[in-house]
């Protein structure tokens, strides 16, 4: 297998431990980002890995950052579909730019990535692809309808894409975290962050650096015959 890993939203979060994670583990890494220049630049730096500014919901910009990759670092044997949005809001009062902002991040650019890099994994028939879910993609969530629908939109792509693309030697499977320590979560406030820390059985919230290990195993040879599957890294939050 090649080790050569796509990895999107990799500027800050679950993306820039995925970063970390695969180069620490000898993986050539290239990572797309938005808008977060500094930080991706500095991320690039300490770790040797290529970032690609680009907006994933851009099928242009998608396509330019997977030749940009073909061109540096040659094929990849792995993409790690991170990038995302989320957003808190009544559904009642949910506008339609609202839901096209959270579906275009969340769905759409994960559409254009792998369409995007399934060419150069089917022509090498091997390879694997990680979408990056969430545990309210899996049980839903109150406020954030149209964030958990996104997410679960990704757990049917990748059970779909396990079937269409096993043939081909590709292994797709899915990750969904429970409550991260993310800028994502900065929402809530520490009283709040307690209170989903103590539901869960392991009584704590989860680091990033937890769920890249995770990616970074199915990504692997290790997790050869693993394709198809949802694995909840949320500390027993959701069983």
């Amino acid at each position: 297998m090649r080790k050569t890993v796509w990895i999107t939203g990799g500027s800050r979060g679950i993306g820039a431990a995925c970063v970390r994670a695969f180069s620490e583990a000898g993986w050539k890494v290239a990572f797309s980002y938005r808008s977060r220049v500094q930080e991706a630049e500095q991320l690039a730096k300490e770790t040797g890995a290529l970032a690609i500014q680009g907006d994933l919901t851009n099928r242009v910009q998608v396509e330019t950052c997977a030749a940009q990759i073909l061109e540096t670092l040659g094929s990849v044997g792995a993409v790690v579909c991170n990038a995302g949005v989320a957003q808190q809001k009544m559904f009642c009062d949910l506008t339609d730019a609202d839901w096209d902002f959270v579906m275009d991040h969340n769905l759409r650019s994960v559409f254009y990535t792998i369409q995007a890099a399934l060419p150069l994994l089917i022509h090498d028939k091997d390879g694997a692809i990680v979408t990056v879910s969430s545990v309210w993609g899996v049980t839903g969530a109150s406020c954030e309808s149209h964030y958990a629908a996104s997410k679960a939109g990704l757990i049917g792509l990748t059970k779909s894409l396990a079937h269409e693309l096993g043939l081909s030697g590709i292994r797709v499977n899915c990750v969904a975290p429970g409550v991260i320590q993310t800028e994502m979560n900065a929402m809530h406030n520490e009283e709040t962050m307690q209170q989903l820390a103590e539901e869960s059985d392991l009584g704590r919230l989860g680091d990033p650096e937890e769920v890249a290990r995770t990616i970074r195993y199915l990504c692997s040879e290790d997790a050869s015959f693993v394709t198809g599957q949802v694995l909840g890294v949320t500390g027993g939050f959701v069983i």
